[in-house]
């Protein structure tokens, strides 16, 4: 699998699609056969700059590039996908798996609960002994994932919380992973993802987040637009446009109280955003789901 140069490597919401990300949830779930058919088991190198990947290969062979890092595997393993990373897949037509990528903000928040940061390191672990849990939890993933229920979304953030425990106790004992350089230009990114978490209802102009970094708005920019493929203020926005979206989906507020819950000065204003931001003003976006 050749390696495609930095500028070069597109970023995508997930592989093949340039829309923003397709459900109100903060996971994606799918079998490694449903998209990589599509590219004749080939998935080129791309990146992702708000989510991070966790790909199961269950049975078959694939070869897994992340960073430049190549792994050839031929039994169960778990492949970590970091946000911002370069990463590229080829797989055998017999393979079976699932890929489930979660939004940057889910993998914040249950980072903060376990003090840990499991997946902000890219490495594969085969699961031996272990693949009978962690096939248990990832075909639990898929069920709720696709078959909603009552309580669909704390069961599926608590499955996935036990997910990450066993990624962050597999990273701890796992002693051959090799030390990275250090990116500082990927640092600040996944520190002002986590600052956008904490403010993003403020409506806090770029000059905020970049003097918390201690860089330049223009720096800011010019890391968002080469690490992300958006610029500052687009992320920004998108941050926005997420939980307008998820309020809207699983909540019973109206559009005015949405509005002011993500803090914007009027509901007139906020329609205009939203529709501008996903082509469905807030009703009619809550009506066609």
């Amino acid at each position: 699998m050749s390696k495609a140069p930095v500028a070069s490597v597109p970023v995508f919401k997930l592989y093949g699609e340039t829309t923003a990300w397709p459900t109100p949830d903060l996971i994606h779930c799918e079998s490694i056969p449903a998209r990589s058919r599509l590219h004749d088991w080939q998935i080129k190198p791309h990146r992702h700059g708000d989510l991070v990947q966790l790909l199961y290969v269950k049975a078959g062979q694939a070869t897994l590039e992340v960073e430049g890092q190549i792994n050839r595997v031929s039994q169960a393993s778990l492949q970590v996908v970091p946000a911002f990373s370069v990463h590229g897949f080829g797989f055998s037509e017999d393979v079976q798996g699932y890929i489930l990528s979660l939004a940057q903000p889910l993998v914040d928040t249950l980072s903060a609960a376990l003090e840990s940061t499991p997946l902000a390191t890219a490495a594969c672990y085969s699961l031996g002994a272990q693949q009978g849990y962690v096939d248990g939890l990832f075909e639990s993933i898929v069920q709720e994932y696709t078959e909603p229920a009552l309580g669909r979304e704390l069961m599926l953030q608590s499955l996935i919380s036990a997910l990450l425990v066993w990624v962050a106790r597999r990273s701890q004992a796992h002693d051959c992973n090799e030390a990275q350089a250090p990116d500082r230009g990927r640092d600040h990114l996944q520190r002002f993802t986590q600052l956008l978490e904490i403010h993003y209802r403020e409506h806090r102009p770029i000059e905020f987040y970049a003097s918390e970094l201690g860089i330049s708005a223009a720096h800011l920019n010019a890391l968002c637009r080469r690490l992300a493929g958006q610029s500052a203020l687009q992320l920004i926005n998108q941050r926005l446009l997420l939980e307008a979206k998820r309020s809207l989906v699983y909540t019973a507020m109206t559009v005015n109280q949405v509005s002011d819950s993500l803090g914007f000065s009027e509901p007139a204003y906020f329609s205009r955003f939203f529709k501008r931001g996903c082509g469905f003003t807030p009703k009619a976006f809550r009506l066609q789901r």
